[in-house]
């Protein structure tokens, strides 16, 4: 055993040598991995293929690791490691990441021994770690430098090469469970969900082509590819036009779901007719919004809020029709729209839970539910259904005595367990559940929007000294430090209709975000000000005094 051992980790060190680490470079693995400019990251994808293949002999599964760095700009890299159920990986497991990561290069056997004896790691176990990358040009190097890591550990990688990143969770779950979610190919995956879609618009009241037809923009990255690769699987049922397919403009530049949320525009490149739908992935695809412009050329958002509220309206019919006494819930963060929450609430009574921001703990809160629906406002979410949930809607779907409307409600509920990715936002299977969902229902853009009016709101930072200071409580919707922070906003609050604020400090630099919203825009815009004012005064801001937004 020692000599084995011995040999492994003088390979690991001759193999480092050339994926060298800058001396002094300090890196976090940050809510989605690490991500900063490629040309920093070639020790750090080495250093990752490592840790895959120790959490690989450690859970005795499949690991998954993916290049790639979502919405950022194309210069950018970055990477996830992807837990055996396709889920992010362990909090635990993201310290050990730090911890390699970090480690001077003298450091660096160390640092591995350390984690394998805390761990009690069984080096003789065997390593099996999936690997998929992104379309920015960076990505073939940096791919090659885990799967470096892994064999120089002994360890077995499969390199799926192009894929976006909620593929490659799929893929690591269909391993893990012997097939029972799905076949671990691409073409597996295009299968499961182009089925499901198909089955589910079976139910739709005679669709025109025009009803087919979606406009998306690809943001020029894999998504643009991998749509392409699924549309003969879709057998016209879904007919897309494709805009920054990635054939000549770069990689979320003035496009992509993040720039569309953010600029509150139509990307560059889309031509849009009045009401017609579009959306828009971001870079990995595991995102997306959708929008359109009325007649008078208003543009109109359907954020995350929107697709979690027409979402879980949807299943909440579908139990109700096939008599399901199952729960469910929609996990939101304070950032989600007041009118959102009030409706699933009030009109819709649906459970609501508000989590701290980050996909990690919305997805940890989804779990405690039948049926859980999660999506962040910038369009990252999905739907988590429990084993028993599962169980119960394909008894029924199955049962000789059920009657007839209770078991075609119970199909459709199946068809849709199939059609959502369960591992992590899908922009992909999300476009298509939410396609599915407006054709079942004979819903237009326009109606969909129309569901509940978004109540005005304005989000705003405010440099200070530290942002320690401040600390809160209530899944951020309180701050319970600096003293007399949150008696001030309070007092503010009551200024004005309808509205609400918090304030919460940012998770990378010395700013505290300001979120506010009111009856109308002009009093949200007030009352954001007004709130980074008392932040300003009460939590150390540095430099002048917020000026009024204008």
């Amino acid at each position: 055993m020692g000599d084995y051992r011995m040999t492994q980790f003088e390979k690991v060190s001759q193999r480092s040598v050339q994926h060298s680490k800058p001396a002094g470079l300090v890196l976090q693995y940050g809510t989605a991995g690490f991500r900063t400019n490629a040309k920093q990251l070639d020790h750090i994808m080495f250093r990752m293929g490592l840790l895959a293949a120790l959490r690989s002999k450690k859970t005795k599964s499949t690991i998954g690791v993916m290049v790639t760095a979502s919405h950022n700009p194309e210069e950018d890299n970055g990477v996830k490691l992807i837990d055996p159920m396709g889920e992010m990986v362990t909090p635990a497991w993201e310290e050990y990441a730090t911890l390699l990561a970090n480690a001077e290069q003298e450091g660096l056997l160390a640092a591995l021994k350390d984690v394998i004896e805390t761990e009690a790691i069984n080096m003789s176990q065997d390593v099996s770690v999936f690997i998929g990358k992104d379309t920015r040009p960076s990505s073939e190097g940096l791919s090659q430098a885990v799967l470096d890591g892994v064999s120089s550990l002994g360890g077995h990688g499969h390199d799926y090469g192009l894929v976006t990143t909620p593929q490659l969770h799929f893929m690591v779950r269909c391993q893990n469970t012997q097939g029972c979610y799905g076949t671990a190919t691409v073409d597996g995956y295009y299968q499961k969900l182009s089925k499901a879609y198909i089955q589910l618009t079976k139910h739709a009241p005679n669709r025109t082509d025009d009803q087919k037809h979606l406009l998306v923009d690809g943001a020029n990255g894999i998504g643009a590819l991998k749509l392409r690769e699924m549309e003969p699987f879709l057998q016209k049922e879904l007919q897309v036009s494709l805009f920054n397919d990635g054939s000549s403009g770069k990689l979320n530049f003035q496009c992509g779901a993040d720039y569309v949320k953010v600029q509150q525009r139509p990307p560059q490149g889309v031509q849009m007719s009045a009401g017609e739908r579009c959306c828009s992935f971001d870079g990995d695809a595991d995102r997306i919004v959708y929008y359109y412009n009325d007649s008078a050329g208003q543009f109109h958002l359907l954020d995350g809020d929107k697709i979690a509220t027409l979402i879980s309206t949807f299943l909440k019919e579908l139990l109700n029709q096939a008599g399901l006494d199952l729960q469910v819930a929609v996990v939101q963060t304070a950032y989600a729209n007041g009118s959102s929450t009030n409706y699933l609430e009030e009109t819709m009574k649906v459970t609501v839970r508000c989590v701290k921001t980050g996909v990690k703990h919305l997805h940890h809160a989804a779990q405690e539910f039948d049926i859980g629906v999660y999506f962040e406002a910038n369009g990252h979410g999905t739907v988590l259904f429990s084993k028993a949930a599962e169980e119960a809607i394909q008894q029924l779907a199955l049962d000789p005595n059920a009657n007839d409307e209770k078991k075609s409600a119970a199909r459709l509920l199946e068809n849709t367990v199939n059609l959502i990715n369960q591992t992590v936002g899908d922009a992909l299977s999300d476009m298509l559940l939410i396609e599915a969902v407006l054709a079942i229902k004979g819903l237009t853009i326009q109606q969909w929007d129309a569901i509940y009016t978004d109540l005005p709101s304005r989000q705003l930072k405010v440099k200070v000294a530290d942002r320690r200071v401040i600390d809160t409580t209530d899944a951020e919707r309180r701050a319970v430090s600096p003293a007399g922070l949150q008696e001030a906003i309070d007092a503010l609050v009551k200024k004005y209709k309808m509205s609400r604020a918090f304030v919460r400090p940012s998770g990378t630099e010395d700013v505290v975000r300001v979120y506010a919203e009111a009856d109308t825009q002009e009093n949200a815009d007030a009352l954001a000000h007004e709130v980074s004012v008392a932040v300003y005064r009460i939590a150390g801001g540095v430099g002048e005094e917020p000026k009024p937004f204008h």
